[in-house]
């Protein structure tokens, strides 16, 4: 137990710090589709930056000679291709399109809910306090990063409707994905995920291509990182922590999300949050704090062996049964011919 107790935490370190890359790169994405999306329409952003994923994927998986994954976790890996890189992704883009920032963080921020729902329905996913508890207090951050940063006449109910179809998408492409892990290695199910969620947004290849005629070339460069960075690295870190945790305690994870966001505009548009913003913002961090976090266990007692001060030593007086007397079994000094020994009489061993 001893020797286990290491190697079980430091999976779980590498299981978090896989997790904080994932997160840190997909609040990036959020900033590169705002620069990217005034060039790109969001089926052909969404082509762009699959087919920029999928390719440096390939590569990876062509010099570490992952081959294909086994038959038993192709549901999950199209499942969570169709819906999760494919319908998400288009189906976000054209939301926020529609919306303001704060209404879609917001909407999409059921994503989490729905897979602590799901989780526990399909895949058996316990559900402790800690992680009600935490999900509870990061969603109302996000609630106040949403009212905080919603801009008046900015939504609309099919906005709305997008984003909240992209939360469905999303937490059914976490749950399929989880049991896919458990026959597969991450890269390969990040891999063939994103070549399927590829194929789904073929149909927008020829607005990809219009579109990058005229699209300047920061903006492509936006959807050529969005494909490099939150895509191919960030889904891959993504797999492998949730491989090693819960499809609840992964989606909770991403409450991180929306801080993260208000510190990158701040730094990278010049975005000063409020007040209301700040607070929202340490509210998701610290109920994701919350979430990942596990109750302290007491070390049992060890037991007391007979002899240590205070145990006294059990005999017939402690009413432990005499063999020789109580089980039946001959006692070689009464039964079996050979006298006691005396209270001074040494006994002398038999040699043969």
């Amino acid at each position: 137990m001893n020797r286990t107790r290491p190697a079980e935490r430091r999976t779980e370190l590498l299981a978090a710090g896989a997790a904080a890359v994932t997160v840190v790169l997909w609040a990036s994405a959020f900033v590169s589709i705002r620069s990217a999306g005034d060039a790109y329409s969001p089926g052909a952003l969404a082509l762009g930056r699959l087919v920029s994923g999928a390719l440096v994927l390939g590569a990876i998986c062509v010099v570490r000679r992952a081959g294909r994954p086994p038959r038993s976790a192709w549901r999950g890996i199209a499942v969570s291709g169709v819906l999760w890189f494919g319908f998400y992704m288009v189906v976000l883009n054209w939301g926020e399109q529609q919306v303001d920032a704060g209404t879609a963080a917001l909407v999409v921020n059921i994503g989490p809910i729905l897979i602590a729902l799901l989780g526990a329905r399909l895949l058996g996913d316990a559900m402790p306090p800690r992680l009600l508890a935490g999900m509870a207090v990061s969603f109302a951050g996000a609630v106040a990063v949403g009212l905080s940063m919603s801009g008046e006449g900015g939504s609309s109910v099919l906005g709305v409707v997008l984003c909240l179809l992209a939360a469905f998408g999303y937490a059914g492409g976490v749950v399929a994905q989880k049991p896919a892990l458990g026959r597969a290695s991450a890269l390969q199910v990040t891999t063939f995920g994103c070549v399927i969620g590829a194929v789904v947004c073929l149909p927008f290849a020829g607005q990809l291509v219009h579109e990058a005629a005229d699209a300047p070339v920061s903006a492509t460069l936006n959807m050529v990182y969005l494909g490099v960075f939150p895509t191919a690295l960030a889904f891959t870190t993504w797999a492998y922590a949730l491989a090693r945790t819960t499809a609840s305690r992964m989606g909770a994870t991403t409450y991180a999300v929306p801080a993260l966001v208000v510190l990158m505009s701040w730094l990278a548009l010049g975005e000063v949050p409020g007040a209301l913003t700040l607070a929202g913002g340490a509210l998701c961090l610290a109920g994701v704090a919350v979430s990942r976090s596990r109750p302290r266990t007491s070390r049992a007692p060890r037991p007391r062996v007979a002899g240590e001060a205070g145990i006294p030593d059990p005999g017939p007086e402690a009413g432990v049964p005499d063999p020789g007397r109580d089980a039946g079994v001959p006692d070689p000094g009464r039964d079996a011919g050979f006298p006691e020994p005396g209270p001074d009489q040494e006994v002398t061993p038999r040699t043969s």
